[in-house]
């Protein structure tokens, strides 16, 4: 999309005058001529990149957008490609200018819901270690996220893999109670198989034993029990 020199100007250099902005702007398009190769479109009043230029943000939203559309296949795209593009932030070395961070939050949130839809698709198709790879992605990605670790469990117990799935609860119990002071919800906790019972150790037996009452016989004389009978009668 087209932009005006000095919108441009100003948001790659916020922190100079505007002067100085175009002068750096200037400098940079006279940089990019001398490569050889037509990067950018440029008007004296406006700048745009080249139409035949591929910028890899496009192509990995677009297979974002295509992965969340579960009415649709999209086989052709459950690729590691897809699964690399989809595991890095926009510019993340630009965190500091403002006029970016709406677009880096967005995409982030783009990212992961399409790698835990990635995760699921090829759960599906019984990708399954394709499947644990896009989930763990996604947990990298936001430790804190709790349909992240649910996706990646479901991988696992697809796989058959139940103490894998069990190992990756206990992290994600382990974070949230670390960080936000929470417990995992009822829905993820029903993923899981039940924690095994513990065997009981050899001292609980001895000590169970010491407590067990003892039987005890009273013997009795038999003059007793003649007393007993005559006053019963």
């Amino acid at each position: 999309m087209p932009r005006t020199r000095t919108y441009v100007a100003g948001m790659l250099w916020p922190d100079v005058t505007a002067s100085r902005a175009n002068a750096n702007l200037r400098s940079s398009l006279w940089r990019a001529t001398r490569t050889g190769h037509q990067v950018i479109d440029a008007s004296t009043q406006e700048l745009a990149i080249a139409r035949h230029i591929d910028v890899d943000i496009h192509a990995a939203a677009t297979r974002a957008h295509q992965l969340l559309d579960m009415a649709h296949p999209c086989d052709d795209i459950l690729t590691a490609r897809t699964r690399a593009d989809l595991s890095s932030d926009l510019l993340p070395e630009w965190s500091e200018n403002e006029w970016v961070l709406v677009e880096q939050e967005q995409y982030h949130e783009l990212r992961l819901y399409a790698l835990e839809a990635m995760t699921e698709r090829l759960t599906a198709a019984g990708r399954h270690g394709e499947a644990v790879a896009s989930g763990l992605a996604a947990v990298r990605a936001e430790p804190l996220r709790e349909s992240a670790h649910r996706v990646l469990i479901a991988a696992h117990l697809a796989a058959g893999n139940r103490g894998a799935a069990l190992r990756q609860f206990e992290q994600c119990r382990r974070v949230l109670l670390e960080e936000l002071g929470l417990e995992p919800s009822q829905a993820l906790r029903s993923l899981v198989p039940s924690h095994p019972p513990h065997p009981p150790h050899p001292s609980d037996a001895e000590g169970a034993a010491s407590r067990k009452p003892r039987r005890v016989v009273v013997r009795r004389s038999a003059s007793d029990v003649l007393v007993e009978g005559a006053g019963g009668r």
